[in-house]
């Protein structure tokens, strides 16, 4: 896969499961009583987590997959199950529980800073980024590649920020019909994305072997 092919992918599959707009009324919903300003240092601040947090795992996450014993094939197949889960929730217009529960947003907003937790982590950053990112990482068959996809995680923070910004300084900004059709179209994608994910993890192990032919 080429760097550029790769960059494309790495990109869009991080955004639709980091997918900030879905995590618009959250935020909104956790911050009533801040200023614009400090909406705007809240974003900016689980952004650069989210950035650090999923790039530390891009580094880490498959040495530490090894040092525990798990094999590549297993952890596409179980992060392609969770972010299967994801998918079908997002086809139902539905924030899933894997990314949050009610009770963390509800614990968001009697938090005075809410831009580490659970905004950030596990909102934006929750265990089906972690899985994308170390399956990306996977994927990755060069350093240049390896840059990519952290050149791909420091996009996918700046876009979100630059929605979480958006809807910081004007909080009615996308309308709800709009938003559950995006979230649907996402949710399609990321259901691709996860059974592609388990596709390759079954040839790896020979039980597709037809797939390598074409």
């Amino acid at each position: 896969m080429e760097f550029v092919e790769y960059g494309l992918f790495a990109f869009s599959s991080l955004f639709v499961i980091v997918d900030p707009i879905a995590a618009v009324p959250a935020f909104l919903a956790m911050t009533p009583r801040d200023s614009v300003p400090q909406r705007l240092r809240t974003a900016r601040v689980a952004c650069l987590v989210v950035v650090g947090f999923l790039a530390g795992f891009a580094l880490l996450g498959q040495a530490v997959f090894k040092l525990l014993g798990i094999t590549l094939p297993a952890v596409q197949i179980a992060g392609g199950l969770v972010l299967l889960l994801v998918a079908l929730d997002m086809l139902r217009a539905q924030r899933s529980t894997v990314q949050e529960t009610a009770e963390e947003t509800a614990a968001g907003t009697s938090k005075d800073d809410i831009a580490i937790t659970p905004l950030a982590v596990p909102m934006l950053a929750g265990p089906a980024a972690i899985s994308t990112v170390i399956l990306l990482e996977a994927q990755a068959k060069s350093l240049v590649q390896l840059g990519v996809l952290l050149g791909c995680l420091v996009l996918v923070g700046l876009a979100s920020y630059i929605i979480l910004a958006v809807a910081a300084t004007g909080a009615k900004w996308l309308n709800p019909i709009a938003e559950r059709i995006i979230s649907r179209l996402m949710g399609l994608l990321l259901a691709a994305l996860a059974i592609q994910f388990m596709f390759n993890a079954l040839k790896d192990i020979g039980l597709l072997p037809q797939l390598g032919g074409h």
